[in-house]
């Protein structure tokens, strides 16, 4: 079994709270993420498909499919977009790493099939060079 990764970048700001929670307790369950005003980060995405090999082409997924669907899929959707308003994805729900990894592999994860065999692995969001979420489907 043959591990692939190929990331990308994207810029999106968002804000965490709940509206029948009150400002002080929005701050203390989300601290700076409950700013009334959003706030922006500059998002690593990496997705990681296995597979064997192909016994001609040595390639277990060709990474030009894989970076088209991430820039289809993934930076045209979700890059310079406010989490919050401008995408339906966080209308019921909150848009933390977590939910945005799962959404993700839930787009992706019907485009890789189509084409490899190959099978999505991974799908993992850095926030911040010091925080990620991993997600390996449900």
């Amino acid at each position: 079994m043959v591990y692939l990764t190929r990331e990308e970048h994207f810029n999106a700001a968002h804000k965490l709270s709940i509206a029948d929670w009150s400002d002080e307790q929005n701050k203390a369950i989300f601290g700076k993420c409950a700013n009334k005003n959003f706030h922006g980060h500059n998002f690593l995405v990496k997705v990681t498909i296995k597979g064997e090999p192909d016994p001609q082409t040595g390639f277990s997924m060709n990474v030009t499919d894989l970076s088209k669907i991430m820039k289809e899929f993934i930076l045209k959707k979700f890059d310079h977009k406010n989490l919050n308003l401008d995408m339906d994805d966080f209308k019921n729900k909150q848009p933390t790493c977590e939910n945005l990894a799962m959404r993700i592999w839930e787009i992706i994860e019907p485009e890789i099939a189509k084409k490899t065999e190959a099978k999505l692995h991974q799908v993992r969001i850095y926030e911040s060079p010091r925080m990620y979420v991993d997600y390996f489907g449900a």
